[in-house]
């Protein structure tokens, strides 16, 4: 009996090391690796079409329109899609400039549904490069050419920088989870890009070639359709450039009801797709020898970071106590490799993107914050979850 428990412990403990190492590794590579510089001098040639794909965003709209409408050029085309919209978001957009067009189908919604709407409005003048931005994100100084630059000079997508940004008197739950998004967006994908990998899809500041989006199977209800494309299009032979230097920002939902279902629509999804895409496109990968694909695989099988300490943690204490009572000691050394692991990226990564936000004394606050997602986990577990595209609840506390 304590030999299969000890087979079985080591099996899990295995499980568990190889997202803990992907992500110590991008960690690394991130920190200590040279980073490749983004600038590139502008170009000029291409046509460009920015894509807004809204639902019911009238209210966060203007701010958005204004930032894009300040870095567009001339000739460049600004298309906000209203989808099944019930207030008045076409009616904001196009009083703003921009080219609106209504989709109305409630039986398949989705951001998917809308872009792939867009995009087949725009294929009857095709521009030459289509960028896709969130109907509620913010936009830095030249975001916009230096993402259609890169993309058009390297005929590959590129991802801009997209963080999820706290208000400085906001509770410290959004700190922690302002710091995860920085982990998850910011320092992760430079270690992929250090190491000569491509980065995922992120759902807004995204930039591609005509030929690629035309292409693209966008028509989906997926909650996470940006790291579903990311994805297929590595599969296809276009794998997606990190731009650190293009940056996107959103704000964090302002009411406990909007943040709840924030995080159980992205982490609802992100499990999803590690039980049921990881493992088939890991064995893809490694078959096809595409290393491009295996990379972005092993990325997304990384959980959320909260998640992954959880289990860290909790197999560590399982596989020790195994050990006290006679079982192998193997599962609790890799245990505590995988441990080791862990809190040195967490570390290193708050030394360098989290200082700012959360000082040494919030250490305590941090372990409440994981420990208080596990009802979260425990809803997703339960499929208890919404899949559609829904607008975040932003009513104040």
């Amino acid at each position: 009996m304590l030999t299969f428990i000890s087979l079985l412990l080591v099996v899990l403990a295995v499980i568990i090391a190889i997202p803990v190492t992907v992500f110590f590794v991008e960690v690394v590579a991130a920190l200590a690796l040279p980073q490749r510089d983004d600038h590139t001098p502008p170009i000029g040639g291409f046509r460009l079409a920015v894509l807004v794909p809204a639902h019911n965003e009238s209210a966060a709209l203007l701010p958005t329109l204004a930032d894009i409408k300040s870095q567009l050029r001339t000739n460049d085309r600004l298309l906000v899609v209203a989808d099944n919209c019930a207030d008045d978001t076409a009616a904001v957009a196009a009083a703003a400039g921009a080219e609106v067009v209504i989709r109305n189908d409630p039986d398949r919604r989705g951001k998917g549904y809308a872009l792939a709407w867009g995009v087949r409005h725009l294929g009857t003048e095709p521009p030459d490069i289509v960028i896709i931005l969130d109907a509620d994100c913010r936009l830095c100084e030249l975001t916009i050419e230096r993402l259609a630059t890169m993309c058009a000079t390297a005929r590959r997508p590129v991802q801009a920088l997209d963080l999820m940004v706290a208000q400085r008197d906001s509770p410290i739950n959004l700190r922690v989870a302002e710091f995860a998004w920085r982990v998850k967006n910011w320092v992760r994908p430079l270690g992929l890009k250090a190491l000569g990998f491509p980065c995922q899809l992120m759902g807004t500041g995204m930039a591609f070639p005509w030929d690629v989006i035309r292409q693209a199977d966008l028509a989906s209800g997926s909650i996470v359709e940006d790291l579903k494309l990311g994805l297929d299009l590595t599969l296809a032979g276009h794998p997606p450039l990190f731009c650190v230097c293009a940056k996107v920002t959103s704000d964090f939902a302002s009411s406990n009801d909007g943040i709840q279902s924030q995080r159980l629509r992205w982490e609802q999804g992100h499990f999803a797709m590690i039980l049921t895409a990881a493992p088939r496109l890991i064995c893809l990968a490694i078959v096809r020898a595409n290393f491009r694909l295996l990379a972005l695989a092993l990325d997304m099988a990384v959980p959320p970071l909260s998640l992954l300490a959880m289990l860290v943690t909790a197999m560590s204490a399982v596989s020790g106590l195994a050990a006290l009572v006679g079982a192998s000691s193997a599962a609790m050394w890799v245990c505590i490799i995988s441990l080791g692991q862990f809190i040195t990226g967490v570390f290193v990564s708050w030394l360098k993107y989290g200082r700012d936000i959360l000082p040494p004394s919030t250490t305590l606050w941090v372990a409440l914050y994981v420990a208080r997602k596990l009802p979260l986990y425990r809803q997703i577990l339960s499929a208890k979850s919404a899949s559609r595209w829904t607008r975040t609840d932003r009513t104040k506390f």
